[in-house]
């Protein structure tokens, strides 16, 4: 009776429920905790892949600057006018769905500027944009699309520096190959930015600013919030480029994103997040979506990663001490020495404590 009695006691104790339980619970409950917090995982894999970073890129326009830019200055050139400049560029800017564009076509709104519709729209990712508009082909974009059209912007490569080290964004505009104007948009940090970059460095993240910004309106932007590295002026397949270069150093590496150019970078990072208010092509190509639209949620996020895996590992470790333990005495190891046998209902209660506590100890994510 006594060795059936063991034999039933061990069965039960063998049982792997806290080990099955161990990791589920803690994803569950910190899966749940993250979008009470605005951070929408998705899966467990998404958890796991967030931890361990040690380095975090950010975009500049949407992801530390509160992307709803607004123009500041058209300057043109002889021969044309600020709302000849501002009207051509914003009929072209209609038809995109770039954070600039919208601020070009808002500033052209309040001076109550009309313009024929642009046809032939062509976008080029990280540069501009070029369409007709009343028979004459517009080109809009950074000093890098001019370039590549044999554009000439000396006249205003001054003005456009001196604008770009101030903060704010020039945006060339040519009309049939010629330089019409620039119009500088500036788009206001988000207040919560510093603190959260300081947050981000003090758990020991490398945090570097990747834009295809002129070098100097990211210097400016990046002197503001804190950050000492910036890669600035790259396109969609530089920006992945650059985040394949860390992991090459063998970095782990997130990225954190909003717009359609961030989109291939934050597939190729490590751990990618996007901003809820951003496009839906980065919100599909990234692991996590941050519903507040700052990154004071990438630290949450961060943060609920580093402690879900320790939970987990607190979990397991007390699931397989229990069997560790547990076994050898339902198996009567003590029996000679003290006279003590696990009975099957002890040993049920004991199974039953073990699953209890692991399930309480994930429920303190909830906290």
């Amino acid at each position: 009776v006594s060795a059936l009695s063991a034999a039933v006691a061990v069965l039960i104790i063998a049982c792997p429920c806290a080990v099955g339980l161990a990791v589920p619970t803690a994803v569950t409950v910190a899966i749940g905790r993250g979008a009470q917090a605005g951070v929408l995982f998705k899966g467990g894999e998404a958890l796991e892949k967030l931890h361990g970073v040690d380095t975090i890129l950010l975009d500049k326009t949407g992801t530390i600057t509160q992307g709803r830019p607004s123009v500041t200055h058209v300057v043109p050139v002889s021969g044309f006018s600020e709302d000849t400049v501002l009207a051509t560029a914003a009929a072209v800017e209609r038809l995109s769905e770039h954070p600039l564009a919208e601020a070009i076509v808002d500033a052209a709104e309040e001076r109550a500027l009309i313009s024929s519709p642009a046809t032939e729209f062509d976008a080029s990712p990280g540069l501009g944009a070029s369409a007709i508009v009343e028979g004459r082909r517009v080109l809009i974009g950074n000093q890098r699309l001019m370039e590549s059209r044999q554009i000439e912007v000396t006249a205003l490569l001054a003005t456009a520096e001196e604008l770009s080290t101030a903060g704010a964004t020039p945006v060339f505009v040519a009309v049939d190959d010629s330089l019409a104007g620039v119009i500088a948009i500036a788009d206001p940090i988000k207040p919560t930015s510093a603190a959260s970059i300081r947050k981000l460095r003090s758990k020991g993240l490398r945090v570097v600013m990747l834009t295809g910004d002129r070098k100097s309106t990211a210097l400016a932007v990046a002197r503001t919030v804190g950050i000492d590295e910036v890669v600035a002026g790259v396109l969609p397949e530089g920006k992945v480029a650059e985040v394949k270069r860390l992991q090459q150093e063998g970095r782990r590496v997130a990225m954190v994103g909003d717009g359609v150019n961030d989109a291939p970078a934050l597939a190729q990072a490590d751990a990618g997040l996007s901003m809820a208010s951003g496009s839906d092509i980065a919100s599909e190509a990234s692991d996590v979506t941050l519903m507040r639209s700052d990154l004071d949620a990438a630290v949450s996020a961060i943060d609920l990663s580093d402690r879900t895996l320790r939970v987990m590992k607190q979990n397991l470790a007390w699931a397989f001490l229990y069997n560790v333990v547990g076994i050898p005495v339902a198996a009567g190891a003590l029996y000679a020495a003290f006279g003590l046998l696990l009975t099957p209902v002890l040993a049920s209660v004991a199974m039953a404590l073990s699953s209890f506590s692991v399930v309480s100890n994930s429920l303190r994510l909830r906290r």
